[in-house]
């Protein structure tokens, strides 16, 4: 399937973007992609993709201490991916 993405596959502004009421949304067109979920997934693991993640990590409440270990668990695995594809790039 690599041959026959579009070019918009995988690009954070393109497949989620801001909506008019400053949330996320996926546009129209990209319901009846077949590879949306792919896309989605591709754009979640960009550079973009982690910083979004990592801030919807920020705004969600701890509840506990375990809320805060999984949050904090969860925030240092998409630093060290981040990390990770900052190293690839170089």
């Amino acid at each position: 399937m690599p041959g026959s993405q579009k070019d918009c596959f995988g690009d954070l502004d393109r497949v989620f973007p801001m909506g008019k009421e400053g949330l996320r949304e996926v546009p129209p067109n990209c319901f009846a992609c077949p590879d949306k979920k792919a896309c989605l997934q591709t754009a979640l693991t960009t550079k973009k993709g982690i910083g979004l993640r990592s801030e919807i990590l920020d705004r969600a409440p701890a509840n506990g201490m375990v809320g805060r270990l999984r949050r904090w668990s969860e925030k240092k695995a998409l630093t060290q991916l981040k990390k990770q594809k900052e190293g690839e790039r170089k």
